[in-house]
């Protein structure tokens, strides 16, 4: 069930998705309000779960990960076995940075972050060799139009 937000809320949340790090001074001046209600509420949303961690965002490539692809795997195994050692296989890998379970004829996508086509290469034996797959098909992202955290709130 969603939380109950007002625009206040909204509002702190969208200061918060924009720089993290700012004062509580600097977000209630932005939202017209006071510090204590500011950190009242983000104490709240943070207990009902409406803001899970505060991170950092780092740059790929800048770090030297300037691959970046969509892994589209479709297996014929949907037994609970082959699905628990399949999703520790991602959970261990480092490069997978999201992983999706979907409806249709793919069965899962794959976002995958690596140097170069050999990181990948070497991400891909490593998979195969711990989960049998029946398909895989691996598109390489050209160019990165839009990427965000950033919640329509």
């Amino acid at each position: 069930m969603a939380a109950a937000l007002d625009d206040l809320d909204r509002k702190i949340l969208s200061e918060l998705q924009q720089d993290a790090e700012q004062s509580l001074d600097e977000i209630a001046r932005k939202v017209g309000s006071s510090k204590t209600p500011v950190w009242n509420r983000i104490r709240r949303m943070k207990e009902q779960g409406v803001i899970s961690r505060q991170t950092v965002i780092l740059d790929a490539e800048a770090l030297g990960l300037e691959a970046c692809f969509f892994v589209l795997i479709r297996t014929s195994e949907h037994e609970a076995e082959w699905q628990r050692k399949f999703l520790h296989a991602l959970r261990e890998r480092p490069e997978v940075l999201e992983a999706h379970r979907l409806a249709g004829d793919i069965d899962y996508i794959l976002k995958v972050r690596v140097k170069n086509a050999r990181a990948y290469d070497e991400f891909y034996q490593a998979l195969i060799s711990e989960v049998r797959i029946y398909n895989v098909t691996a598109l390489l992202s050209m160019e990165e139009i839009k990427s965000t955290t950033v919640l329509p709130v």
